[in-house]
């Protein structure tokens, strides 16, 4: 048992010093092969140093797109030279970038040709800076340590170079970014827009006032018949209606206004072209002002051809009143809410929406249109002319046309999307929008024959209150005569040839003169009235060659026609 314990502790401690020599012997073999490895890698250093300077100073002036590579484990590396690296790095990223520009440039062919020699010299100047023989030998071609007041003066230049291509940049860019040159344009198309909205309710506001007021010669005008009147009451007393005024085989006319010359072109231009003068009856309605002067003016300058002129007052017509005519009942409720609770100064802002063309509008002269079977009981048909527009050839074949048992003949003026009746009734509300069809196609109110009898059959007047009373909050339509006649001769006009009116004498300067020359009637609607200033020249000749130059007080008031 002895023996066998000193064995194994004798076999045990020869064990662990085998373990340390085999230790020792793998430490001094590593470390030897670690030293080999590091006195190699410091011998490749060193040799191959010389060569990689050389070669970085070769690319900078070759002003090429690379930089100086450097590496990272460099045992004397010089931390002025990662300095330069830097800054060689931005200086060759603008050089890039006004490069981008100018070639940019040159394919958009913009005229900024002082832009692009910019761009081009700044490019250049850039890649020369390194040139410099200075820069040359203090910075890329020497083998120690760099000037680091030579590098600061070069990175003072670089970033000089740098701040002024970004200013450049910065300026110019709106003429190479999309973006930008998108957004500026409707920013520009957008003020140009606000400017021309504001030029329209201007221009729309002033038109409106010139052609709503009274012409200073106009209102001389009425004056001076007026007086002549007062001054010579025996010349001008009351004759006894003529039984032509009710004759229904006599051509008759219906003109409502207080215009006493644009009135007698009206009936002038009719007599001058008609074949059979005589048989022709003109019944003038105005209002009790201008009652008096219109009758002075066609007792002094009575009518050509022997043609029959009635000039009657509104206020002859018994049945015009409130109980009866629910419009008139509409227009003195408006009155009074208009005066009342606005002032005209916010009234009449938006030149397109104002509450005196309102009003206007609702003119009873205007209305009385829905009233003619009333008001010649014993006539079948009628001619309803405007008082702006002028007659150029006999008119007698209008009553001649068969309206196939319908009450209104008419031109219509549809065109296209143009003049529906979508564009003149309020197809949201559902009164509209179940009885008629928006497509339908609108017509024209100043030249109109009308079959009275028809009208009568029809009970037109009837629908015309009906609508008038379901519209009494303005819901179905906005205001204005040609919208309530739509409704109420839906169905019931029949299409004239265009050639028996043409309109738009009053607002489009591009109508052909041959389509005018051959219309029967001309219509100046619109704000241009012909008796104004602001008339177009180029109609304004076919209007006042039917005025009466020879009646005295229009050379008196110096009416400039």
């Amino acid at each position: 048992m002895a023996v066998a314990i000193r064995g194994a502790r004798g076999g045990g401690s020869g064990g662990v010093g085998a373990g340390f020599r085999s230790f020792f012997s793998y430490r001094i073999f590593v470390s030897a092969m670690f030293s080999l490895l590091f006195i190699a890698t410091a011998t490749v250093l060193l040799t191959t140093r010389p060569s990689t300077t050389h070669q970085h100073s070769q690319r900078f002036r070759s002003g090429g797109n690379a930089y100086m590579h450097r590496t990272f484990v460099a045992l004397n590396s010089d931390p002025l030279k990662t300095r330069l690296d830097l800054i060689y790095r931005q200086a060759n990223d603008h050089i890039t970038l006004v490069k981008a520009y100018a070639a940019y440039a040159r394919k958009l062919k913009l005229d900024i040709s002082r832009q692009l020699k910019m761009f081009d010299d700044l490019a250049k100047n850039f890649s020369d800076i390194t040139s410099k023989p200075r820069y040359k030998s203090s910075l890329f071609e020497t083998d120690g340590n760099l000037d680091e007041d030579v590098l600061r003066q070069f990175e003072k230049e670089v970033k000089d170079r740098v701040k002024f291509a970004r200013l450049l940049i910065a300026e110019s860019k709106e003429n190479y970014d999309n973006q930008l040159k998108i957004q500026k344009l409707k920013d520009t198309i957008f003020a140009v827009r606000e400017l021309l909205g504001k030029a329209k309710k201007n221009g729309a506001f002033a038109s409106s006032i010139a052609a709503k007021s009274i012409p200073k010669s106009l209102h001389c005008l009425a004056m001076r018949l007026v007086e002549e009147r007062i001054s010579h009451p025996e010349k001008y007393k009351e004759d006894l209606p003529k039984s032509e005024f009710e004759d229904p085989d006599l051509y008759h006319y219906a003109i409502f206004s207080d215009n006493v010359i644009a009135v007698s072109v009206v009936v002038r231009s009719v007599v001058k072209n008609a074949e059979e003068p005589w048989k022709h009856v003109f019944h003038v309605v105005t209002d009790r002002m201008n009652l008096a002067a219109m009758k002075v003016w066609f007792k002094m300058r009575p009518v050509e051809g022997g043609a029959h002129v009635e000039v009657r007052a509104l206020e002859d017509y018994k049945f015009m009143n409130s109980a009866y005519v629910p419009v008139l009942r509409q227009f003195e409720s408006a009155k009074q809410r208009f005066y009342l609770e606005h002032k005209m100064e916010n009234a009449t802002k938006d030149g397109s929406n104002m509450k005196f063309r309102y009003l206007e509008h609702m003119s009873m002269l205007n209305h009385l249109r829905f009233y003619l079977p009333e008001m010649y009981p014993k006539l079948h048909k009628i001619l309803f002319l405007d008082d702006d527009v002028v007659v150029q050839k006999d008119l007698t074949g209008l009553w001649k046309i068969d309206l196939s048992g319908k009450v209104n003949g008419a031109v219509e003026t549809c065109f296209g999307s143009f003049h529906r009746f979508s564009q003149y009734l309020n197809f949201s509300h559902p009164l509209i929008r179940e009885r008629l069809n928006p497509k339908a196609c609108a017509w024209a109110y100043g030249m109109n024959i009308f079959d009275l009898d028809a009208w009568r059959r029809k009970k037109c007047t009837e629908t015309y209150h009906n609508w008038q009373n379901l519209n009494v909050d303005r819901a179905l339509w906005k205001s204005g005569t040609l919208p309530p006649g739509l409704i109420t001769f839906y169905s019931l006009t029949k299409s004239l040839d265009k050639s028996w009116h043409v309109l738009g004498l009053g607002y489009n300067p591009s109508i052909s003169m041959d389509v005018i020359n051959n219309a029967a009637v001309i219509h100046y609607n619109g704000n241009m009235k012909p008796w104004l200033d602001i008339a177009m020249n180029q109609y304004k000749n076919l209007w006042t060659k039917y005025v009466d130059n020879d009646m005295e007080f229009l050379q008196t008031c110096n009416f400039g026609v």
